[in-house]
Formats: structure tokens, C-alpha cells, sequence
């Protein structure tokens, strides 16, 4: 099993550049081990540009986003970046795209948001056809795509699309057109009884290889459990107040966000990434390592390494 982390570990506030202190802790992380950086996309630092540079100053590791939001970009624009990162990684890029928030992306953008699954199913159409190779010409219901001029970037091999899929319809859509998933507070049940199984029979169907189970978790080796798990609550509320989140956090056992957070000591929190793993993650993602401080984060990227 691949073991990565995502980036930045903790807070956004993290310095007077927030590029230079991203690819610093790309190198931190694949000096403890570690085998991938991956980015979100918020509304500040553009994550695929990121996790370009990062790529090409860090050697080996594998970087990638979590996730960018399908809403507002038109795949063509997200080929051309994703095509552009693989070039510069030399392969060691993989776009991960996700739903977001339909209230935070309609307020943030001012233009409605198209539903999920139908915008999936065409997006990952056209998406593929481009980071494929092939010539795009498209009209669907959510978007259309008529490019008079070559999509291709010379160097940038196939670049691998994961989806961030919790809904029966997405992970049905994920597993025949994407290379994988990784999904965000999914928990080992979840995982076990339903988006692993429903994952590849789809890629079976359709035709294609198994795919990648890439779990994100949030994960901290801390001796301050009870001060932790303060720290994650309130980090979490956000999440309880997300119907898509709401019903896989129910859906796997639990009542609220925060307690899907792997918190303890090196014997607890890797006992529960093996549950991760029993439950079919080819690949696992620490989310939130740093939410506690350096220290901590430094003691759980030590882990995550020596699992990786």
C-alpha cells in the first residue's frame, strides 16, 4: 500500500508565500517516507499549479489533486492543466475532481451548480477523450465541446482521473470513465460494503483495469487525544452541514464528522489504517496531520512512512 499526505497539513495561513512553503512540505513528506502530496482546491492557490512545481522540485513523488471542483471549469481548460502538470512531473501527476459544496461554488461564482451525476458522466466523457489523446466533439445536457485547435501536450502521458464518488450514481460513473476513486470521509464500512465492490464491478463492465481506492483520512499521532479531537471538531462542523457528507458519514456509523478522525498513539492509528486497508484502499491519504502543530505532524508523517 501507497501512503501519502495531503497539503497543506493544517491551516492556510502558512506564510508569507504559500507556494514556497507547499513544495517545502512536498519535501518534507518524501523525506519521511512518504510516496505522494496531494492539493486542494479551495479558492486561493491554484492546486494543479501547485502540485506541478511541487512534482517537478520534489524527484519521486507523486503528486496530485483532492479535489478539484468539477463547477465552474470547463474540461478543456482542466485538460490543459492536467496535460501540463503530467508533462512537467515526467508522469507523476493524477487529477482528482470532486463535487465541492453546491452552495459554497454558487455563491463563490454566482451561477448555478448542474447536477452531479449527469455533469460527471459527460465531464469525465470529454475529459477522457482529451488526456487520452483522441479528438474531442461533444454536446451533452450539462456542456459542449467543439475545439477547432489540437488539445494535446507533447510529453504529458495519459493523465489519470480520479473522482472523489460517495453517491451510488457517481461511483457507478467513476468506476466505468475514471481510474479510480478517492473518497473523503468514507469509512472502512462504507468502503467494504459498498464503493470498493460498486467501484470495480463498474470498471469490470466497462472494460476497464481495477481501479485505484485512494481513502482520505484524517489521521494525527498526538499524547493529546482529548485536545485533538477539540481541534477537529470544531476543524469538521463544516461537514455535518453537507447533505452528500451527511448521509456517507450515517451511512458508515457514525453521527457526526469528527469522529472519523484517526487520533492516538502509533499502535491505534495504525491499527485503524489497516482497517482502511482490509476494506480494499490500494492507497491511503493523511488529511489534517498538521492540525495539532509541527510536532505532531512531524511524529505522523514519521508513521505514515514507515507504512508507506
Amino acid at each position: 500500500m501507497t501512503i501519502g499526505v495531503a497539503l497543506p497539513p493544517g491551516p492556510r495561513d502558512i506564510g508569507p508565500n504559500a507556494v514556497d512553503v507547499l513544495v517545502r512540505l512536498a519535501g518534507e513528506a518524501a523525506a519521511h517516507g512518504l510516496t505522494s502530496a496531494w492539493f486542494p482546491q479551495l479558492l486561493d492557490v491554484d492546486a494543479v499549479t501547485v502540485a506541478a512545481l511541487a512534482g517537478r522540485e520534489v524527484p519521486g513523488i507523486a503528486v496530485g489533486t483532492a479535489v478539484v471542483p468539477l463547477h465552474p471549469r470547463h474540461p478543456l481548460l482542466l485538460a490543459s492543466l492536467a496535460q501540463t502538470a503530467q508533462a512537467a512531473t515526467g508522469g507523476r501527476f493524477a487529477l482528482g475532481l470532486g463535487a465541492g459544496s453546491d452552495a459554497l461554488l454558487s455563491q463563490a461564482y454566482g451561477t448555478p451548480v448542474p447536477p452531479f451525476a449527469t455533469h460527471l458522466r459527460e465531464y469525465l466523457t470529454a475529459l477522457r477523450t482529451v488526456v487520452d489523446g483522441g479528438e474531442l466533439a461533444f454536446d451533452g445536457h450539462t456542456l459542449r465541446s467543439h475545439p477547432p485547435f489540437s488539445t494535446a501536450v507533447a510529453g504529458a502521458d495519459p493523465v489519470p482521473l480520479l473522482v472523489a464518488a460517495m453517491g451510488p450514481k457517481a461511483v457507478r460513473v467513476t468506476g466505468e470513465l475514471a481510474d479510480g476513486t478517492l473518497p473523503f470521509l468514507a469509512g472502512p464500512r462504507v468502503l467494504a460494503d459498498r464503493i470498493v465492490p460498486k467501484t470495480a464491478e463498474a470498471a469490470t463492465a466497462a472494460g476497464r483495469p481495477d481501479p485505484r481506492i485512494i481513502a482520505l483520512v484524517p489521521v494525527i499521532v498526538t499524547s493529546d487525544v482529548d485536545g485533538a479531537r477539540e481541534r477537529v471538531a470544531e476543524a469538521f462542523a463544516l461537514y455535518d452541514r453537507i447533505p452528500s457528507y451527511q448521509r456517507v458519514i450515517a451511512e458508515g456509523g457514525y453521527a457526526h464528522a469528527r469522529e472519523l478522525a484517526v487520533i492516538g498513539d502509533e499502535r491505534t492509528v495504525s491499527a485503524a489504517l489497516r482497517d482502511y486497508r482490509d476494506a480494499g484502499a490500494t492507497e491511503i491519504v493523511g488529511t489534517q496531520t498538521g492540525l495539532t502543530g509541527d510536532a505532531d505532524r512531524h511524529r505522523t508523517w514519521e508513521l505514515l512512512g514507515s507504512l508507506a
